[in-house]
C-alpha cells in the first residue's frame, strides 16, 4: 500500500492524440495570463482592508507578501520547465513526491481556483449590479446572493458562463481577449497613479507603523500589525500558478513558461508598490481603509469624480481577466487528475479544437452555484489556505530536485535556490497560521474528504505511472 501512496509519475512530454492539450500560446499570452490574475480584485479592494490592519505600513505588508510569493514564482519557474505538462503543483508535487501528496495538492487547488473564481465573480457583480438596476431597471433581487435578500446573483452566474463560453471556444482566442482586456486594467492603475502620485504628502505617513509590525489582537478585537495585512495582501499576489497550468498549452515551454512566471511577477510588484505609495501618500489611511473601493474612493477626495468614474467602468470590463486565469487554472487542474484516472476520465474528454468541453462546462456549473447562491465572505480565506498548500509543495518540490537530479536539464535555475526555497516555505507556513482558526479547521475538513474520496474512488482508478 505504502508503494502505491509514493508512486510518481513519469511526464510524456508529446500525448496521444486526443488526450493533449493544443500548444497554441506564446510568452506575451503567459505573461497577460498572469498579470491577470495577479492585479484584481486584491489591489482594487484589499487595500483598503490592509490599510485598517496596518496603516500607512500597508506599503511594507505588500513588500513582505510580495517577497514570499516572488520566492515562490522562482521555484514554480524552475520546475515548469523541468516539468513542462499541464497540472502545475499538483503534477510537479506527483512526479517529485509521489501521488498521495499529489492528491493533497490538487485537491487543495480545487479549492482555491473554485473560491476565487466564484469569489471574483461575485465581486465583479457588486460593480455590475447597480449599473444594470440604473440602465436596464433589473431587480435587485435578481442580482443578489440570498444572504443579502436576493433570490440568486444573476450576475455573477452571467460573467461565469461568458468566461467558460471564451474558454470553450478556443484557449489561444480567449488567451488574445484576455491580454486586451489586461492592457484596461492596467490603464486604469496608471490613471490612478498619475493622478493620486502628485498629491503626495508625507505627513500622511505619519505614523508609519501605528500597529506595529507583528500580528496582534487589537483592543477591538480586530487582529492588526503590518503581518496582519500581509496574510491577507498575500490574496493579491498569487495567479502565476495559474500560468504553470498551460505548459502543456504552450509552444515553446522551455523558454516561455520561465518568461511568464517570472516577468507577470515583477510587473505585478512594481504595479501594486507604486499604488500602495500613490495611495498613503494622497489621503490619510483612515479615510479609506476597509472601503469596498478604495481606489475610487481615493480619487473622489482628490476632488477626481471623472477619475474615480473610470476607475470603476474599467474594474467592470476588466476584472472578468481574473475570473479567465484562475477558470483556465482550475479546468486544467481537472482535466489532468481526470487523465491521471484520480477523477472520472470521461471529463477528459477534448473538442476538435483541444480544448477540454466537459470539465469547462463542469467546473462553469460548480462555479456558478457557489457565485450565485452561496454566502463566501468566510469561506473566501480558504483560497488562500489552498494557494499555500500549493506554494509549499512546489518549494518542497524544487529543493528536492536539487538533491535528487543536480544535474538534470534546467531552462531556469532559481538563484540561491536553499535561501529562496527557505524564504517560500517558511513564509508560506507562517501564512498559514495567521489566518483564522476557522479557515483552519474548513481547510482541514476539506481535505479529509479529500483523503476520503481518494481512498474510495481516486487511488484504485489511478492510471498506473
Amino acid at each position: 500500500m505504502s508503494d502505491s501512496l509514493l508512486r510518481r509519475k513519469i511526464i510524456v512530454r508529446d500525448q496521444p492524440h486526443g488526450h493533449g492539450l493544443a500548444r497554441t500560446l506564446s510568452w506575451p499570452h503567459l505573461v497577460a495570463l498572469g498579470v491577470g490574475a495577479i492585479v484584481g480584485t486584491g489591489i482594487l479592494t484589499l487595500i483598503g482592508v490592509g490599510a485598517d490592519k496596518a496603516g500607512p505600513a500597508v506599503i511594507l505588508s505588500f513588500v513582505v507578501a510580495g517577497l514570499i510569493c516572488a520566492c515562490a514564482a522562482l521555484a514554480y519557474a524552475e520546475m515548469a520547465t523541468m516539468i513542462p505538462a499541464s497540472g502545475s503543483a499538483y503534477t510537479y508535487s506527483y512526479v517529485v513526491i509521489g501521488e498521495l501528496i499529489a492528491w493533497v495538492v490538487g485537491w487543495s487547488l480545487i479549492l482555491e481556483y473554485s473560491l476565487v473564481v466564484s469569489a471574483v465573480a461575485v465581486g465583479w457583480s457588486g460593480y455590475a449590479a447597480p449599473l444594470l438596476h440604473a440602465w436596464a431597471d433589473v431587480p435587485m433581487t435578481l442580482m443578489q446572493g440570498p444572504e443579502l435578500g436576493g433570490i440568486v446573483n444573476l450576475p455573477a452566474v452571467a460573467i461565469i458562463a461568458v468566461v467558460a463560453g471564451m474558454l470553450l471556444f478556443g484557449t489561444r482566442e480567449s488567451a488574445t481577449v484576455n491580454a486586451i482586456l489586461v492592457l484596461v486594467k492596467i490603464a486604469a492603475l496608471v490613471v490612478f497613479v498619475a493622478v493620486a502620485l502628485p498629491a503626495f504628502n508625507a505627513a500622511n505617513l505619519e505614523p508609519f507603523s501605528p500597529y506595529g509590525f507583528a500580528k496582534h489582537m487589537g483592543a477591538d478585537g480586530v487582529e492588526r500589525g503590518v503581518m496582519a495585512a500581509a496574510a491577507i495582501i498575500f490574496f493579491a499576489f498569487y495567479g502565476f500558478d495559474a500560468i504553470a497550468t498551460a505548459a502543456e498549452e504552450t509552444k515553446n515551454p522551455d523558454r516561455d513558461l520561465k518568461i511568464g512566471i517570472v516577468g507577470s511577477m515583477i510587473a505585478c510588484v512594481i504595479i501594486y508598490i507604486a499604488v500602495a505609495v500613490a495611495a498613503v501618500g494622497a489621503v490619510s489611511y483612515s479615510r479609506f481603509a476597509n472601503s469596498p473601493e478604495p481606489l475610487a474612493l481615493i480619487l473622489r477626495e482628490l476632488g477626481q469624480a471623472r477619475a474615480a468614474q473610470y476607475l470603476g467602468i474599467s474594474a467592470v470590463v476588466a476584472l472578468p481577466t481574473v475570473i479567465l486565469a484562475f477558470f483556465f487554472g482550475q479546468s486544467r487542474i481537472f482535466f489532468t487528475m481526470a487523465r491521471d484516472g484520480l477523477l472520472p476520465a470521461s471529463l477528459a474528454k477534448l473538442s476538435a479544437r483541444g480544448t477540454p468541453v466537459r470539465i469547462t462546462i463542469f467546473t462553469a456549473i460548480v462555479v456558478a452555484i457557489l457565485a450565485g447562491f452561496i454566502p463566501l465572505d468566510e469561506l473566501a480565506a480558504l483560497a488562500n489556505a489552498g494557494t499555500l498548500a500549493a506554494f509549499t509543495a512546489v518549494s518542497v518540490c524544487m529543493l528536492i530536485m536539487r538533491v535528487r537530479a543536480p544535474q538534470a536539464p534546467r531552462t531556469f535555475r532559481a538563484p540561491m535556490p536553499w535561501v529562496i526555497g527557505t524564504i517560500a516555505v517558511l513564509g508560506c507556513f507562517y501564512l498559514f497560521l495567521s489566518l483564522p482558526v476557522k479557515t483552519q479547521t474548513w481547510f482541514g475538513i476539506w481535505n479529509v474528504a479529500g483523503l476520503a474520496v481518494y481512498f474510495l474512488y481516486a487511488r484504485r482508478n489511478a492510471v498506473a505511472t
